[in-house]
């Protein structure tokens, strides 16, 4: 992926970020974004008797893939920094990937795509605490 090419091109200081983590939490946020946007495709398209119990898996899902893509967008952008609010969608971000592992943790077992999703959710909620702990 281009994102670290491109914080590493960035030409003004990003002060004290770490570019590293940096680069993990966007390309994390947005792998986590693909899995849960796939993750509700698959749930939609399963046993018409199963919806019911995958309905608030889609909702959690595409509310995710939503904070996902907006923190990957908001962490791209670092001109008129403001690191209050970086420290809230980080935090937003970390919250509902914990929430959205957790409901796929409960399908997991019966749906391998949700397996696949809760892991991509682990990673980016831990991804967003590791910024967040450098961010101070």
């Amino acid at each position: 992926m281009p994102v670290a090419e491109m914080i590493r091109t960035y030409p003004a200081d990003l002060g004290g970020v770490d570019r590293d983590a940096l680069v993990r939490c966007v390309e994390e946020c947005i792998a986590c974004a693909q899995a849960c946007t796939a993750c509700a495709d698959a749930c939609l398209s399963e046993r018409d008797d199963m919806l019911p119990m995958l309905r608030k898996c889609i909702r959690t899902n595409e509310d995710c893939a939503d904070i996902c893509d907006t923190t990957a967008r908001v962490l791209s952008r670092h001109t008129g920094y403001d690191a209050n609010i970086t420290r809230a969608v980080l935090q937003a971000c970390a919250t509902v990937c914990k929430s959205c592992g957790d409901e796929c943790d409960l399908h997991a077992t019966e749906h391998e795509h949700c397996r696949v999703c809760a892991e991509a959710c682990r990673r980016c909620e831990r991804a967003c605490q590791e910024l967040l702990d450098g961010l101070g």
